[in-house]
Parts: C-alpha cells; structure tokens; sequence
C-alpha cells in the first residue's frame, strides 16, 4: 500500500475524524473555562453587577456538549461499521464472481472439447462411454451451481412458502443415502440405528434433501482419507433433536468454524479430489436450518481428524407447524 493510499485509508480517516472531535471538544471547554474565568475577572475588577451576565454552570454546558460528542460519535461509528460491511461484501460478491465465472467456464469448455472431439473423430466405444463419464460429471457441476443459486434466490424471497410435511427424518436420510449411493462410491457413509422414539416431524423434504446432500457432499470432497468416512447419529437433547455428521476429513481452520456459513465465504482449506466450490453450499444448508427454525454449527474432532456438523432442530416448534395447504 503507497503512501496516499494509506493515508485515505477509512480506518485511518476514522481515527483522524474521532481524534478530531475530541480534540475540539478538549478545545471548546477549555475556552469555554478560561472565557468565563476571565468574565468573573473582569465583573470583580470594575465592581459591575454579575446579575447582569447570565453564566451557566460551568457542569451543565460540558455534560451538554458531551452528550453532543456522543452522538456523534455514535453517528461516526454507526456510518464506518456500515461502510466496512458494505466494502466487504463488496469484495465477497467481486471474488464470488470471479470464482464463480470460472467454476461456469471450466465445465463448459470441457463440455466443449468432448462434444468437438465426438464431431471429429471415430471413438471406440469404451473411449466414448469415459469421456460420457465425464462430460456428465462436468455436467453435474454445473447443475450443482446453479441450483444452489436458484435456491437461494427462492429461500430469501418475502414470498417463498415452506411444503411441510410430517416426515421420518432417519427414513428420509436412509433413502436418500439409498437414491443416491453412486454418487458417493469409495466413501463409507453411516447411518447410525435409530434409538427410542421415532423422529417424525414437519419438515420440507425436498429442503431437508438439499441439507443432507450439502453437508454429505463436502464431508466427502474436503477428505483424503481412504476411504472418506462420515457417520450420520440422531439423538434428542431436551427440546431438540440433533443431526450430528462426523468426518474423518481435513477438518477446518479454527477461526472459520463460524465464517463458513457466509455467503460466497470459500475455506481456506485445500481439498485434492475436487475444485475449489462457489461459497454458496453451507450458506444454504443455513437458510434451510433456518426456514426449520434450527441452526447448523461446526467444530473439529477432538481427535483432530476431521470436522463435526450438527443440525439442531427445535421438535416443539416443528411438530406443532401445519402443513402448506
């Protein structure tokens, strides 16, 4: 950073503006002191009536233009806290598109190259059934991405409506592991036995779907293990039933266990089997949790090998919800 620019810097133009003002008010009330010690000096000199000069106690006029000050500042502080948001979410957006530009333009040109390859050359069938594989995995991607836009678009919509339903969660996550077991081939995925009563509840399956899969697919995307492991537990805490997914993988640094639920926010984790994703994922799976009343929260194994994501939903309230009619 040059020299001008650090001097425009706005956390630099804060704390000029904040030394500033209270500069000024160091200055105001120490005139203001000396003024009416010298009016005092001079009522006594030339024995005129002091009725005739009104003086304010010297307490009042400080708390006022303290109180003054505070506003201010308050004012000051509330506008620069406004503004760092603003820039920051201006930067997220500008890195989200830039990032997310490539994550579209990746698979198109592969999808590219493959199509332009079948057009011009005479493939076995076992080249064309692998470069099939491929363009329908760079396809995936791209479904991927932009459903979790379209999601989120439609979640944070004033008019968006919940289709609640009564639903067995634990069933719910058994046959969604069952519907889509190719997509996590060489992953060991467990889903733990239900223990007690069962968890049926009034949730959007369809939403609650996408919750699973999210959290699913980077237990298994941020994971070098061999295989990549990820153990599913229910278990019902007083008024809330948790959803605990368990990884063995690369786990998270510790000062983004709350970050990462931000939108555009990207992990500065590294992950090798797979590219970089578009910030976009566990921004959703939070909507979701939140849409159900819960909340999704991370933290690392003790053990260090991996990281812990619990959805916690309140039963009360989602027992009690009425379907959309």
């Amino acid at each position: 950073m040059n020299r001008v620019n650090w001097i425009f810097h706005p956390i630099v133009v804060f704390i000029y503006s904040i030394l500033a003002l209270a500069f000024s008010l160091f200055l105001y009330i120490y005139w203001y002191i000396e003024a009416s010690s010298g009016l005092k000096a001079l009522v006594r000199r030339f024995n005129l009536d002091s009725g005739q000069f009104k003086e304010p106690q010297a307490w009042v006029v400080i708390l006022v233009l303290s109180l003054l000050v505070g506003v201010i500042l308050l004012g000051i502080f509330t506008i620069f806290i406004y503004n760092q948001k603003t820039l920051q979410l201006y930067r997220l957006q500008r890195n989200f598109i830039n990032n997310f530009t490539h994550e579209l333009k990746t698979p198109v040109t592969s999808l590219r190259l493959f199509l332009e390859t079948f057009d011009k050359y005479e493939l076995p069938r076992r080249d064309q059934q692998k470069y099939i594989r491929f363009m329908l995995t760079d396809l995936s991607r791209l479904t991927d991405n932009i459903t979790r836009i379209l999601s989120l678009a439609s979640l944070e919509s004033k008019s968006w409506r919940g289709d609640f339903e009564d639903t067995d969660l634990h069933a719910a996550v058994a046959r969604l592991l069952e519907e889509n077991r190719t997509l996590f081939n060489g992953s060991d995925i467990r889903l733990h036995p239900a223990v007690g009563q069962p968890y049926r509840m009034q949730v959007d399956r369809t939403l609650f779907n996408m919750l699973v899969m999210n959290l699913l697919t980077n237990a298994v995307k941020y994971n070098e293990a061999a295989p990549p492991t990820v153990d599913i537990r229910f278990h019902y805490q007083k008024l809330h039933l948790q959803i605990r997914f368990e990884d063995n993988g690369i786990g998270l640094p510790p000062g983004e266990l709350k970050k990462i639920f931000k939108r555009f926010y990207r992990s500065t984790r590294n992950a090798k089997q797979m590219p970089a994703g578009s910030g976009l994922g566990l921004n959703l799976v939070q909507n979701i949790a939140r849409i159900h009343r819960g909340r999704v929260t991370a933290v690392n194994r003790n053990d260090a090998r991996g990281a812990v994501f619990t959805l916690t939903l309140p039963t009360k309230w989602l027992q009690t919800i009425r379907p959309k009619k």
